[in-house]
């Protein structure tokens, strides 16, 4: 009787989680685009195994932000826009603001410069691949419901996966990256610098608090779901580090051990054929693509979300456009902004990858602040204020942050 009680509870916990799983893993999952796919790419070309410690601490942070963002989407019912202008005021909501749409509109002209770069790795124009790939986000987004889409972002998800194969097929030294984990060996130069925050930039980008704590609302998650929400969180903080790890150390298997210098993430996928085979070549390029259409929808979604919500708009998936023409036009002009600069004959398409990433490396110390103020008010969250642990973690990642942000800033202008 007691065994059956007992596998009850057991079923009854998996279908409980199962119901609540999708913002934690879709956030996750989505971080890593096409953007962050080519900084992991540029990164392990050029530093080899030695970059990859940046990703251990990168995890353990990821796992306590994104749970502050679940907690106060739960606890207060609102998303981090709206609880940022409450609290922090319309002035200081403004210029956060303007500096998160340039970012996020480099980073959707990123996501297709992505969809272009995996496509003409495959013999498939731009001008084909990009056009017809911006059709089937929008069509996704405001013909969908919040359930279909969320069933489509997860099956995205499975397919970054693919980067493990990529990796393995590169025959990487598994005993040098053990080694390099512990003891990197690198020069903490500028450009090592500049790479680092890139790279933090990338795993922790503003955009994704904004989402995950609108996903959750979205979802209609309570309290009672919070502890299957954390297991949510940290499966998908996994998932994103663990795909950064094997896209960094598929480059650094072949690319950076026979000295090729790559500057986006095609380079790679082309490079990787004659160095480990077509396979693995197809391979890198077939999740590029997916992660660039996965994360070409995500993102203007995001930012649709946290502009509509930061200033009193109606946003969600689920309502029609006469009910929130504010979200859906925001959604679409992103998308025709974006795919308009991809198109451009000659668009400086690699420096607004890698420096879309460096912007999302400076802002997040400012998002990350105002979120740790928030968290911390009784008044807003009541018993569910952060604990010492969370706290002690915040704090330190946000001074360390605006740290590497000052001398990103400085060390340009120090003679060497």
């Amino acid at each position: 009787m007691r065994k059956k009680i007992r596998e009850s509870g057991i079923i009854r916990n998996i279908l409980m989680f199962l119901a609540v799983l999708g913002p934690g893993i879709i956030t996750g999952s989505v971080d890593n685009d096409a953007g962050g796919i080519t900084t992991y790419s540029v990164a392990g070309a050029t530093y080899g195994y030695n970059i990859l410690w940046t990703l251990v601490p990168a995890l353990v942070v990821l796992i306590v932000i994104q749970e502050m963002n679940a907690r106060m989407g739960i606890v207060t019912g609102k998303g981090l826009a709206d609880l940022i202008r409450e609290n922090g005021g319309v002035k200081v909501t403004f210029f956060i603001f303007v500096g998160l749409i340039l970012a996020d509109i480099g980073n959707t002209t990123t996501e297709f410069a992505g969809v272009a770069g995996s496509m003409e790795a495959l013999g498939v124009s731009k001008y084909i691949a990009v056009p017809l790939s911006a059709v089937a986000v929008w069509l996704l987004v405001v013909k969908g419901s919040y359930k279909s889409s969320e069933k489509i972002f997860l099956v995205f998800s499975l397919f970054l996966l693919s980067y493990v194969v990529s990796a393995i097929l590169g025959k990487p030294d598994w005993g040098a990256i053990g080694h390099a984990m512990v003891h990197p060996d690198a020069t903490p130069d500028f450009r090592y610098i500049t790479m680092v925050v890139g790279i933090v930039g990338t795993t922790i980008a503003p955009w994704m608090q904004f989402y995950m704590q609108s996903s959750v609302i979205e979802k209609g998650l309570r309290i009672e779901n919070y502890r299957y929400t954390v297991w949510d969180v940290v499966i998908g903080a996994c998932i994103t580090v663990v795909v950064a790890f094997f896209i960094i150390v598929a480059c650094a298997a072949t690319l950076h051990v026979n000295g090729i210098r790559i500057d986006e993430a095609k380079d790679a996928a082309i490079a990787l054929g004659p160095l480990a085979g077509r396979a693995a070549s197809v391979v890198f390029a077939a999740g590029l693509f997916v992660a660039s259409i996965f994360s070409a929808t995500i993102l203007p979604l995001a930012t649709a979300f946290y502009v509509c919500e930061a200033f009193g708009f109606e946003a969600g998936i689920d309502k029609k456009w006469n009910e929130a023409p504010q979200f859906y036009a925001l959604f679409t002009a992103i998308i025709i902004v974006s795919v308009g600069i991809i198109l451009l004959p000659r668009a400086p398409l690699i420096e607004i990858t890698i420096w879309s990433q460096v912007i999302n490396g400076v802002l997040l110390p400012v998002v990350l602040v105002s979120m740790l103020l928030i968290i911390n008010k009784r008044e807003v969250m009541g018993d569910y204020v952060n604990g010492k642990i969370g706290n002690a973690v915040g704090w330190a990642t946000a001074a360390i942050l605006l740290g590497l942000n000052l001398l990103f800033f400085v060390m340009p202008f120090v003679k060497t």
